[in-house]
């Protein structure tokens, strides 16, 4: 039998396909410093056409907490990409990505004239704001070159910041070829929520959009986008807020002809949904797909089902392709008695109307005065799930990244292990109970979520704690960001004293107490990234 002999094994033996597949899986600032340069089949391959196409000079992130990343890339690693590699490849260059620390480096080593995409990553408001203002080649850029455009902010100063405003005002206006904009929704820890009434009805808007993808604080904010300056928007993708009812009147009759794909996704409970949701959607008369993620919250009345949803506009939408859907509807009825529409009921109003296949699941309280209904179009082709509580019944989830539970009646292991199975490629969770477990005695399966990276459990009870901390308990290989009460922590650890090895700490970089406290002599040995 013959043996590889190690030390006559060589990379370079591979075939070319294989080390460009390589290539693209490291960080390409790592790429460019560490291979340019070294012989010339590594420079015919780093410096590949192909492979400098879409250019990402952005570091590794190092993850501060669960809302603010930095990443800034070595000052030399910089300097020798800008001096030796990017003026050999700039007119190759199609999609840059670039971050706050290096972007002046990197616009200035060289011109781009091939460049149409530009993805501005980890800016602080202030200084994402005086760059569009006095950046006299990046507004060169954005005015005459790019056509794509996505920002990423830190987390600003302010929940309803105007300079992010100015900002959204200032590249509408700036960029004469604009067509996709990505505003603030690169990153799913990090959407923020942009106010749109600051914008002046008078303000000039980007006449040659076509997709916009957005996060805004209110409905409001959504009707100022839809008041008629967009002309040519035709696919609008936009989380927003809150819905409640605007104190003025935004256009809001009139139709939206242009419209041809909306994904509207509002996961707060709203109760303006006949009022405010129906009418707006009542204007986008050519629709050919429609995506909806919605609360409603009802009094004294009954479900949103199928036949609600063609009768009150539905049935306007006659070029409507395609209706991807999650609702979530919650009925008090206290003053009005009225039925609750059976599982059965909901399924049977989508007979007929030319729907996909649907799930639902209701559930009622004792006095038939409080009710629930969960209802999808299957498969479920959302990334967030939300309001998930123990009238869960299973399926198949596995477009969902963002899960939130919440419930006034205890979380049982077996729940979780349903979850664990359902939502496979599950990133983050967030999880609401103070209400303690009836059954402690947890089985003796692992509950596993092999990509979960962030874990707020600030508002749950420690035996939720507990059940996701310990690794007798649960298995979290990829856990970055925790987010718990101080007190929790301290009972799970028993004030520090507890065997390091029994938890899941090994590789946070992110610890959120929500409180100032003292770090303990052996924190260190609890957290050591931290």
């Amino acid at each position: 039998m013959n043996t590889l002999n190690n030390n006559d094994f060589n990379i370079l033996d591979l075939p070319d396909e294989i080390l460009l597949a390589i290539l693209n899986k490291l960080n390409t600032t790592d790429v460019f410093h560490s291979l340019v340069d070294v012989n010339q089949q590594f420079d015919r391959l780093t410096l590949d056409y192909l492979h400098v196409r879409n250019i990402d000079m952005t570091d590794t992130m190092t993850i501060n907490s669960l809302y603010d990343q930095t990443s800034s890339i070595d000052t030399k690693i910089l300097s020798k990409i800008c001096e030796k590699v990017l003026p050999r490849i700039h007119h190759q260059v199609y999609k840059l990505t670039i971050e706050q620390y290096s972007m002046q480096h990197i616009i200035l080593a060289a011109n781009y004239p091939q460049l149409y995409s530009l993805s501005l990553t980890n800016f602080q408001e202030e200084i994402l704001y005086q760059s569009l203002t006095d950046d006299l080649i990046l507004r060169d850029l954005l005015t005459k070159q790019i056509t794509h455009l996505n920002i990423d902010i830190k987390k600003p100063t302010q929940h309803c910041s105007i300079t992010v405003s100015k900002s959204f005002e200032l590249i509408l206006c700036l960029c004469k070829k604009l067509i996709v904009l990505n505003f603030c929704d690169m990153f799913p820890t990090r959407t923020y929520e942009t106010p749109m009434f600051y914008l002046l009805s008078t303000t000039h808007m980007s006449s040659t959009l076509i997709k916009l993808k957005i996060n805004v604080a209110s409905l409001v904010d959504c009707l100022c986008l839809l008041d008629g300056r967009l002309e040519f928007l035709s696919t609008l993708i936009i989380n927003i807020g809150q819905i409640f009812d605007p104190i003025l009147d935004i256009g809001s009759r009139k139709k939206l002809p242009k419209l041809k794909y909306l994904s509207l996704t509002a996961p707060s409970f709203t109760c303006c949904y006949d009022t405010q949701i129906v009418p707006l959607l009542c204007r986008m008369i050519n629709l050919e797909e429609l995506k909806l993620y919605l609360s409603v919250a009802r009094f004294d009345s009954t479900y949103v089902d199928g036949i609600q949803l063609y009768d009150q506009f539905l049935i306007c939408m006659t070029h409507l392709k395609k209706f991807t859907f999650c609702i979530n509807t919650e009925v008090f009825n206290d003053k009005v008695r009225v039925e609750f529409p059976s599982n059965e009921d909901i399924q049977r109003s989508f007979i007929g109307r030319g729907y996909q296949q649907v799930t639902s699941y209701v559930r009622t309280n004792l006095m038939k005065t409080e009710g629930y209904c969960f209802l999808y179009s299957v498969p479920y082709d959302f990334e967030d799930f939300v309001q998930l509580n123990n009238s869960y019944q299973g399926g198949k989830f596995q477009a969902v990244r963002q899960l939130t539970m919440h419930d006034k009646i205890p979380f049982e292991h077996k729940l979780f292990k349903l979850i664990s199975e359902d939502f496979p490629f599950l990133r983050f969770l967030y999880l609401s109970n103070r209400h303690p477990q009836q059954d402690k005695q947890h089985s003796s399966t692992l509950i596993t979520f092999p990509y979960l990276t962030s874990l707020n459990l600030q508002y749950a009870h420690v035996d939720y704690v507990e059940l996701f901390l310990l690794k007798n308990n649960a298995h979290l290989p990829r856990l970055l960001n925790l987010r718990i009460e101080y007190e929790s922590l301290t009972t799970i650890t028993n004030n520090f004293t507890n065997n390091v090895t029994y938890f899941n700490f090994d590789r946070l970089r992110s610890l959120d107490v929500c409180q100032a406290f003292v770090r303990p002599e052996n924190f260190h040995q609890y957290f050591p990234l931290l």
